[in-house]
């Protein structure tokens, strides 16, 4: 009963700290008008950041693909539970197809920004 509590707790806390950050401006919205804002060139990204962020997309097609597995799984059980087994093993090879699409794209997302990185670095000498 302790945990439960808890947990609505945390919850209510979390929630109320999002409702508090929704009603903050942002640094760099003021009202100011866009002709006579100052013009800011679009910076050249770095190789070091090509190689972040191909880490970042391995990383986000992992944590899709896991999602993906988790649905498929909890379908799985719940279609066990009603006792039909067809319809279970296509919910569980739903989430594995989805795990294999995610990281697969994620992986070749990634890759290509490393290959990017990695070119760029060699530019550079």
């Amino acid at each position: 009963m302790r945990l439960v509590f808890r947990m609505w707790c945390l919850t209510a806390a979390i929630c109320a700290l999002g409702v508090c950050g929704r009603g903050q401006s942002r640094p760099g919205a003021s009202g100011a008008d866009p002709q006579t804002a100052p013009h800011q060139d679009k910076a050249e990204v770095g190789p070091v950041r090509e190689i972040g962020k191909g880490g970042e997309d391995i990383g986000i097609g992992a944590a899709r693909g896991t999602a993906d597995v988790a649905k498929g799984t909890a379908g799985a059980i719940g279609n066990l539970a009603h006792g039909s087994v067809g319809s279970a093993v296509a919910s569980f090879g739903k989430g594995a197809g989805g795990l294999a699409k995610n990281v697969a794209v994620g992986t070749g997302k990634g890759v290509a920004w490393i290959g990017r990185g990695i070119g760029g670095e060699f530019k550079k000498l």
